[in-house]
C-alpha cells in the first residue's frame, strides 16, 4: 500500500513538474511589441547618415529589455529566431523580399538569450508562422586548397572575440546574429569594418575606379571565410549554396576577394534593395545580358577565391533545413 502511494506521488510529481516546464515554455514571449512594414529606404538620408560617420539601424540588437529588428527580411526574422542562417530557411521568394520593423520590450527577469524564442512565439502570433525541420543531403559549394597550394598569407595571431559590454566607438554599431554579436562601423576613408569576432574582421571598399567593391579580411578562419562567401553567393544569384569549409587548413589568414558591380547590383536586386534593371529600348525586363547596362569590372567570386590558391567545387553534404509550412505575408494588427 506505502509502495503504491509512494508511485502514485511520483507520478503526480512529475506530472507538476512537466506541466510547469510546458507553462513556462508557452509563456516565454514579449511583453509588448510593435510589428510594421518596414519604410522605403531614404537613399538621401542613407547618404548623408554615411557621410557624418553614423551606421544606418538595419539588423537585429537586443540590450536589456528592449529587442529591435530593423529593415529585416521575413527570411531574416525566421533565421534569428532560430538560429539557423538564411540559406537553411527554405518557403515562399517574398521571404527574401518583404521586410519589417519590430520593438519589443522583454518581460522582468527575461536575458538576452530569451530573445529567439520570443521571436518565434512572436512570428507565430502575428505571422500565423508554422514550420518543420528537415535535414537530407543537398548540393553545397566546397570550399577546397587548389592544385598548386594556397597561397594564403597566415594572421600572426588569432582573432579576439567580442567584448559585448565594451562600449560602441563613434559611428560602431552592434548587431546580434545567428552566430553571435558582431560590431559595423563606418571608417573616414568611406569603407566599411565588420568585426565577426573569432571568425575575424572583415573591411568593404567601394573602388569607383575599378567599379568594384573589395573585400579584405584578417584574422579569419578558414570557415568564417566559406561563411563570408555563402553571404556573397547568397545574395548574389548563386543558387543560394551554403559554401562549406573542406580546405583542412587550420588557423588564421588575411584573404580578398573583388566582386563586380554587376554582382553587387544583382546582390541589392536580390534582397530587394534596388529595382530591377531597367530594359533598354525596345526590350524587355530581364531579357538582357547585364553587360548590356552595367558595369563589369572586377572579378567573380569564384575568380577571386582561385586567385588565393583555392577554389570552389559542387559537393554533397548533409544540410538541414527549416521548411516553412504557412506564413502570412500581413501581420496582425498591434
Amino acid at each position: 500500500m506505502k509502495k503504491r502511494c509512494f508511485v502514485q506521488s511520483a507520478l503526480a510529481a512529475g506530472v507538476i513538474l512537466a506541466a510547469a516546464a510546458i507553462f513556462g515554455q508557452t509563456h516565454l514571449a514579449f511583453e509588448v511589441a510593435t510589428v510594421k512594414p518596414s519604410p522605403p529606404l531614404d537613399m538621401g538620408k542613407l547618404k548623408d547618415e554615411a557621410q557624418a560617420g553614423r551606421m544606418p539601424r538595419f539588423g537585429a540588437h537586443v540590450e536589456g529589455s528592449r529587442a529591435e529588428y530593423f529593415y529585416m527580411s521575413m527570411k531574416d526574422l525566421i533565421a534569428n529566431a532560430y538560429q539557423m542562417k538564411g540559406y537553411q530557411i527554405s518557403g515562399p521568394a517574398w521571404l527574401a523580399t518583404e521586410r519589417f520593423d519590430i520593438i519589443a520590450k522583454l518581460p522582468d527577469g527575461a536575458s538576452k538569450d530569451d530573445a529567439p524564442p520570443m521571436l518565434q512565439a512572436l512570428l507565430a502570433e502575428r505571422f500565423k508562422l508554422t514550420i518543420h525541420r528537415d535535414a537530407h543531403e543537398g548540393d553545397v559549394l566546397g570550399l577546397l586548397v587548389g592544385k598548386d597550394g594556397p597561397k594564403l598569407k597566415e594572421s600572426p595571431a588569432a582573432a579576439e572575440p567580442i567584448d559585448e559590454n565594451a562600449p560602441l566607438k563613434p559611428g560602431e554599431r552592434k548587431i546580434d546574429t545567428p552566430d553571435g554579436p558582431i560590431r559595423v562601423s563606418r571608417n573616414a576613408d568611406g569603407s566599411t569594418t565588420i568585426n565577426r569576432g573569432v571568425k575575424g574582421t572583415f573591411k568593404q571598399r567601394v573602388n569607383m575606379q575599378d567599379q568594384t567593391i573589395q573585400l579584405e579580411s584578417s584574422q579569419t578562419t578558414m570557415a568564417g571565410f566559406a561563411d563570408m562567401l555563402t553571404t556573397i553567393l547568397q545574395m548574389g544569384g548563386g543558387g543560394g549554396r551554403q559554401v562549406v569549409d573542406m580546405t583542412g587548413l587550420k588557423g588564421n589568414y588575411q584573404v580578398a576577394v573583388e566582386i563586380s558591380f554587376a554582382d553587387a547590383m544583382a546582390a541589392a536586386r536580390a534582397q530587394g534593395l534596388m529595382p530591377p534593371m531597367a530594359p533598354p529600348s525596345g526590350g524587355a525586363a530581364g531579357n538582357s545580358p547585364a553587360t548590356a547596362s552595367e558595369p563589369t569590372g572586377g572579378s567573380t567570386v569564384f575568380e577571386s577565391v582561385k586567385k588565393l590558391g583555392l577554389k570552389l567545387e559542387p559537393r554533397k553534404a548533409n544540410v538541414e533545413q527549416l521548411v516553412i509550412d504557412h506564413v502570412e505575408k500581413t501581420p496582425t494588427e498591434d
